[in-house]
């Protein structure tokens, strides 16, 4: 009888493995997670993000300044490029709780098809789906496009690397032409093929997604929409460094907010952060080992959040996955700092949005002083150190699949 129960339960934890280890199953889990956050947001008397995403496609019709306030319609005000009229504008004509549902499925989509792609093995992958669920989840309640951004980046890496430059230029200037974070994607340059074949592919996409607006709407409109985008931007930089903002959730924000000064400048962090981003370069011998490749990513996906004083809560879904990738590809046995601050993101940085974390040092310490921003900016300085400092093998590493 006890052998009998013991096969049972191994042939349940077997059955479970495989379950938990199935992309479908991920997948349908990730939906699962759309389809509630729909509902509950169709139920909701706004949904601000979505109706300004929308109205960027209406506004367009119309040839309305882009970025206006139109509290009439929804609250703040947008700050996406021209071209997102047309990434939104089949989503913008339908009902909104349709739109909504189908504008989370596609960025879902788009992401998970993106990390599928990464070259560390599926048993991987599949971890890095299951560690970046909840800050996914924080994403799709705020119907944020940092979703796709962060898939974005990924296949700008995955292309690069596979040799594919005119679908990595491709990506890279959509994540620009949209939303400028993904200019980053430029990171992965160094390790391009043909890279004057890559430069001039981003040229090309670039002169695309410039004039493509202009082929639906006027050419004079959308060359005034990419000025008062600009102006925008440079508003909104001001704004974000206020010590009250929901966003600057970054190593300025942090700085800004636990001083009390307000006037702390961004160039000096930025800059710092641009010289540590940097020196893992000048380890060219090093280029080809994948490793030091994927490290890069996680770095970037990082660095991208943690030095902009645009970040906000759902914008950590881009961060997040770094985290997740570095951890994923780290030596087994982890080193006890490895696991220490892997926990200390997913509580602080992941969980501490939700309810999960206790309100009180929520509202008293996380929220006032950008600490959800802490963990990851630990974690990054430890990707540098180790990019800096360890010894990779020469070789490329075999892809294997597990």
């Amino acid at each position: 009888m006890t052998k009998s129960l013991m096969q049972s339960n191994l042939r349940l934890k077997a059955s479970l493995c495989n379950l938990f280890n199935n992309q479908n199953f991920i997948f349908a889990i990730w939906v699962a997670l759309a389809l509630a956050v729909s509902i509950k947001q169709a139920f909701q008397p706004t949904n601000n993000n979505y109706l300004i995403f929308k109205y960027v496609y209406l506004h367009a019709v119309e040839r309305l300044p882009l970025y206006d306030f139109y509290f009439n319609q929804y609250q703040d005000s947008n700050h996406y490029g021209p071209f997102f009229s047309l990434v939104i504008a089949p989503f913008a004509q339908l009902p909104d709780y349709l739109g909504m549902l189908l504008w989370q499925l596609a960025n879902i989509g788009f992401l998970f098809f993106a990390i599928s792609q990464l070259p560390i093995g599926k048993n991987k992958v599949n971890l890095v789906f299951w560690i970046i669920t909840h800050e996914l989840l924080t994403a799709m309640f705020g119907l944020q496009f940092n979703i796709s951004i962060t898939a974005i980046i990924v296949l700008a890496y995955v292309f690069i690397v596979q040799g594919k430059n005119f679908w990595a230029a491709f990506v890279i200037m959509l994540g620009t032409f949209v939303k400028l974070y993904g200019i980053v994607g430029l990171a992965f340059f160094f390790f391009a093929k043909q890279k004057p074949k890559f430069i001039l592919y981003c040229i090309f996409w670039a002169i695309v997604m410039f004039v493509a607006p202009m082929l639906f709407f006027s050419p004079a409109y959308i060359l005034q929409c990419y000025h008062d985008w600009f102006v925008s931007l440079s508003e909104k930089q001001h704004l974000n460094a206020s010590l009250n903002s929901m966003q600057d959730i970054s190593v300025m924000g942090m700085a800004r907010r636990i001083s009390g000064h307000a006037s702390l400048p961004n160039l000096p962090f930025i800059l710092g952060g641009l010289f540590l981003f940097g020196l893992p370069y000048l380890r060219i011998k090093y280029y080809k080992n994948e490793v030091f490749r994927l490290l890069i990513l996680a770095s970037t996906l990082i660095f991208a959040v943690i030095f902009s004083n645009s970040s906000e809560s759902p914008t950590y879904i881009v961060a997040f996955t770094g985290v997740a990738v570095w951890f994923v590809i780290q030596e087994r046995p982890l080193k006890p700092i490895v696991i220490i601050l892997f926990i200390f993101a997913f509580v602080l940085t992941s969980l501490s949005p939700s309810d999960l974390f206790p309100r009180y040092l929520k509202e008293t310490y996380v929220k006032p002083y950008s600490l959800k921003a802490l963990p990851c900016i630990l974690i990054w300085l430890a990707i540098i150190y180790q990019l800096i400092v360890e010894k990779f093998k020469l070789k490329p590493i075999q892809h294997t699949h597990e």
